[in-house]
């Protein structure tokens, strides 16, 4: 199955190689392609890892690989063979981003760094999304989400709150890495439109994640002659957690001086609505655990919806708990026709997330993940090479079609 042609959208024109696998490069190229990019997914012979993880209603695409791979072409090409790597280099003469997650070492054995690609196509935008930076201690070391989350300092701020170091139950540092590598692409594109050249962007995971959890957690490290520590009380106090009401949970956040007093006034509690340790915010981070004790003692006083109704009354942030399987029938999402399902050409349904960013005249819906080497024989027509070339290569095996398997 061809994917339609969105020329009239934020990225069409745009063709992108991407030779990532897992998580984190195909979460970064999915959003490309959500954009309406051209994303060729350039795959081994034995096809991603995660073609194999998780359920599946047909072989190679299991649940994880759906989730990260709608609105792409998917080519098979064994690079160890001269054959495949020429017509790699066939289509980088034609690309606008070539993006990987390989060790640069390999790919500077396999002729693939980026000196020699920019070299070849000066326009390229040549997107490494390695585990560590280049030059640093670290250089070339294998990384995953779990080694990542614990040299990034997630597994810490977790012992800080439970007692416990752990990784946080989703794959928080490939995903996050993923948002990164998107945008750090998006700002080459934009800068060549100026410029007429391309350029090595390197997006390495440990410097991008540490970056992210920063944020508010380097604290009073910002202030080295304070000597204050890192780590922001107020998310790492024990006590931020959904609150247990009187027959559930809630997720409530009164944060600005008008709701704690109106939280307090409305609960008995006015006398705390003037203490000194409560009245401003930085009198409040000072004093977390005690006014988030304080507030969680005060919960189990109502119902979750006797706390809604009041927090609404009192505009005060405040939800219910979704569970994962209560998603996809959330009466916003559902509105907002944020799932999609989408039939494959054996009749089979599948259920997809959009594209959370809505833009007016860039629309994309979401199309079927591709099948391995599903657009192997399409795609090497289009660059160049004969109908005899590629035969000889499926033959070879330096390609693999679907139609072939």
């Amino acid at each position: 199955m061809s994917l339609p042609s969105y020329t009239n959208t934020a990225l069409g024109g745009i063709r992108i190689l991407d030779l990532t696998s897992v998580v984190f490069g195909p979460y970064a190229s999915q959003i490309l392609a959500d954009y309406g990019a051209d994303v060729i997914k350039i795959e081994s012979p034995d096809g991603d890892s995660t073609r194999n993880t998780g359920p599946a209603i047909e072989a190679g695409l299991s649940a994880i690989f759906l989730g990260i791979n709608r609105n792409k072409r998917s080519i098979a090409l064994d690079l160890k063979q001269e054959s495949a790597k020429k017509a790699l280099l066939e289509l980088v003469d034609q690309a606008d981003v070539f993006m990987h997650s390989i060790r640069p070492q390999k790919m500077a054995r396999l002729g693939l760094d980026p000196e020699t690609l920019c070299k070849r196509n000066p326009r390229l935008v040549y997107a490494g999304l390695h585990g560590f930076g280049n030059g640093g201690a670290y250089e070339g070391h294998p990384a995953y989400d779990d080694t990542i989350q614990g040299l990034s300092g997630v597994a810490d701020i977790v012992r800080r709150q439970t007692g416990t170091p752990r990784y946080l139950p989703t794959i928080a540092a490939d995903k996050t890495c993923g948002l990164i590598a998107a945008h750090a692409i998006l700002a080459a594109l934009f800068q060549r439109e100026r410029s007429g050249q391309g350029q090595f962007v390197e997006i390495p995971m440990f410097e991008s994640m540490t970056s992210y959890m920063l944020v508010e957690h380097f604290y009073g490290k910002h202030l080295p002659s304070t000597g204050e520590a890192a780590g922001y009380p107020r998310i790492l106090t024990p006590w931020r957690k959904p609150y247990q009401t009187a027959d559930g949970y809630i997720c409530i956040m009164p944060y600005t001086d008008t709701h704690w007093k109106r939280f307090f006034e409305g609960n008995g509690l006015a006398s705390l609505a003037t203490d000194p340790r409560f009245t401003d915010i930085s009198s409040r981070t000072r004093h977390i655990d005690q006014l988030y004790e304080i507030a969680g003692t005060t919960m189990l006083q109502r119902s979750t919806q006797e706390w809604l109704s009041f927090c609404t009354e009192n505009e005060i942030p405040a939800t219910r708990i979704n569970s994962l399987d209560d998603l996809d029938q959330d009466e916003h999402l559902r509105s907002v026709n944020f799932f999609v399902d989408v039939q494959d050409d054996h009749d089979h349904t599948y259920r997809f997330t959009r594209n959370p960013v809505v833009m007016e005249k860039s629309q994309v819906p979401p199309v079927m993940p591709p099948r391995l080497g599903e657009h192997t024989c399409e795609v090497l027509l289009q660059s160049g090479l004969s109908q005899a070339q590629i035969d000889e290569m499926l033959q070879t095996g330096a390609a693999k079609s679907a139609s072939s398997t």
